[in-house]
C-alpha cells in the first residue's frame, strides 16, 4: 500500500512539475536583461518551489550535518552525486552558484534553457586538456563575481553503494585559483534514484565537510583526498541512520 501511495504522490508531483516548469520559464525569460545575481535569485526560485513540491507531497525532507563550516567567501562544492535532489537543494543550503555542467544539458527544452540562465560553466567533456583551461578561465571569472561554484566529481549519477571515477576538473580549479574545496556527501539516491519516476518518503542526509585549503596540493593530491573524505563520510551517513533507525524500532 506504502508504495501505491508512493506512485500516486510521485505522478502529483511530476504532474505540477510539468505544469509550473513552463510557466516559470517565462518569469525567467523576462529577468535575462537583470545582473547574473539578480537572474540567479529569480530563477533558484524555481528549485525552492520543486523543494517544497517535493516535501509536502512526496514527504522527501533533509537535515544538513555541518552547516557550521559553510565559509563566507566564495568556494568551490565538490559533492556526491546520486539524484537530481541535489541540483535542486544546494541552491538552498549554499550560497548563490553555478555549476561545471556538460554542454548538452543547455539543449534540454525549458529545463536547459533556465540553466543557461544561470551562467554556468559549461564545457566539452570529450576536449581533454581544454575542458580544464575552459572550467579555470570561466571559474575564475565566476569566483570574482562572487559566485560559489558546484561541482559533481564523479561526472554523472551514482548508485547508492557505488562509487565512480573521480575526474580532477575540480581539484584542478581549486589548485589553479587558490580557492578553498568544501567535500560534500549525502544519501539522496536513497530516496530519489538516478532517472527514477518514484520517489520514496524520508530524509535525506547532507554532509557538508571542513573546508580544504589547496594551497600547496597538486590536483591529484586534492582530488584523492576529497575522494577519501566524501566516501568515508558515505559510509558513516549509512551507519548513523541505520543506527537511528534502529533505536527508533525500540519504541514501536
Amino acid at each position: 500500500m506504502s508504495m501505491v501511495l508512493a506512485v500516486l504522490r510521485s505522478t502529483l508531483y511530476s504532474l505540477l512539475q510539468i505544469i509550473i516548469t513552463p510557466l516559470y520559464a517565462v518569469i525567467v525569460f523576462a529577468a535575462f536583461p537583470l545582473s547574473p545575481f539578480k537572474r540567479y535569485r529569480i530563477t533558484s526560485g524555481w528549485a525552492h518551489l520543486m523543494l517544497f513540491l517535493l516535501r509536502v507531497i512526496c514527504g522527501i525532507h533533509y537535515r544538513v550535518m555541518g552547516a557550521e563550516h559553510i565559509p563566507r567567501t566564495p568556494s568551490i562544492v565538490l559533492s556526491k552525486h546520486q539524484s537530481a535532489w541535489e541540483t535542486l537543494a544546494f541552491q538552498q543550503i549554499f550560497p548563490p552558484q553555478v555549476w561545471v555542467l556538460k554542454k548538452e544539458l543547455l539543449r534540454v527544452p525549458f529545463f536547459g534553457w533556465g540553466l543557461a540562465m544561470t551562467n554556468p560553466i559549461a564545457i566539452d567533456r570529450s576536449s581533454g586538456k581544454a575542458a580544464l583551461k575552459q572550467i579555470v578561465e570561466q571559474g575564475k571569472d565566476r569566483l570574482k563575481q562572487g559566485f560559489w561554484i558546484v561541482i559533481f566529481p564523479e561526472g554523472t549519477r551514482i548508485a547508492p553503494g557505488k562509487k565512480g571515477k573521480y575526474r580532477i576538473g575540480g581539484a584542478w580549479l581549486a589548485t589553479h585559483t587558490a580557492t578553498p574545496v568544501i567535500p560534500v556527501a549525502h544519501n539522496a539516491g536513497e530516496f530519489w534514484g538516478k532517472n527514477a519516476f518514484i520517489k520514496l518518503p524520508g530524509t535525506i542526509t547532507v554532509s557538508i565537510g571542513a573546508p580544504i585549503d589547496p594551497s600547496g596540493m597538486e590536483p591529484d593530491d586534492l582530488n584523492a583526498r576529497v575522494e577519501g573524505w566524501i566516501e568515508a563520510e558515505m559510509i558513516n551517513i549509512g551507519n548513523r541512520d541505520q543506527r537511528e533507525y534502529d533505536g527508533s524500532r525500540e519504541f514501536i
